[in-house]
């Protein structure tokens, strides 16, 4: 059952369902799309109708903020638990760890993606590193080119939202990719550039707090959550 927030159709998926179905798709060779919409997301695609249908097009939709969550409360929805985009991939990370699989990752600032790949390779050293590109480009044909070529079992594609998801759904088909996430800030926390917040916040659903005390300036981009979940309210009262 798919619940639809603002236009956008969730999966009622755990983490572990996740890259539990994305390692599955993985072993029938069939390309696998996951997109992590948090409420900034919705609220671009609630403006954005070509990019919601880019959202819901993905194979698996998954709640990325407790925002989602308390919206999906709001009107009776099926979602209990938020499933953090970071945690899907490392997850992911952890099945082709055991698997010899592959990854190439795809953005973040110069240098940054191949610090994430030392990281990877450190902490999973099964794991083969396909390749990697930041995420600064005028034209993606050899970058298209050269991730056909490798190949990889995962794709991270970390170019912030929505050109990510956007990117992916345009060029999917012959990526010759496995999984494909649009992995927006992970690259940051794989490299080790930006910390993840402490055990505790994430249990406590204030990961998004911890960020705030930690990066002040995202005060504007944290503002827009209770807009969200006003605007939830609302459509929920016009269709009563």
């Amino acid at each position: 059952m798919k619940t639809d927030i603002m236009g956008v159709l969730f999966d009622n998926f755990t983490v572990a369902d996740t890259v539990e179905k994305a390692i599955q798709a993985l072993d029938s060779k069939k390309p696998f799309f996951i997109v992590t919409p948090n409420p900034e997301i919705v609220n671009i695609a609630i403006q954005n109708h070509e990019y919601r249908d880019v959202l819901n097009s993905a194979d698996i939709v998954t709640p990325d903020g407790i925002g989602i969550v308390y919206a999906s409360k709001i009107i009776g929805g099926e979602i209990k638990k938020r499933a953090a985009g970071f945690d899907i991939v490392k997850g992911i990370l952890e099945k082709l760890n055991e698997k010899s699989g592959s990854v190439y990752l795809f953005g973040g600032k110069p240098s940054v993606a191949e610090i994430a790949a030392q990281k990877i390779s450190e902490e999973f050293p099964a794991i083969k590193i396909a390749g990697f590109h930041h995420g600064y480009f005028d034209d993606d044909a050899k970058i298209i080119n050269d991730i056909k070529s490798k190949k990889p079992d995962l794709l991270l594609v970390c170019l912030g939202a929505p050109k990510q998801e956007m990117w992916i759904y345009n060029n999917k088909d012959i990526l010759n990719a496995g999984i494909m996430i649009g992995a927006g800030g992970s690259i940051d926390v794989l490299s080790g550039m930006t910390k993840r917040a402490p055990e505790i916040f994430i249990k406590l659903n204030l990961e998004w707090f911890y960020r705030l005390l930690n990066e002040p300036k995202r005060i504007g981009r944290m503002a827009k959550i209770p807009v969200f979940l006003l605007k939830v309210l609302f459509k929920r009262g016009l269709k009563k």
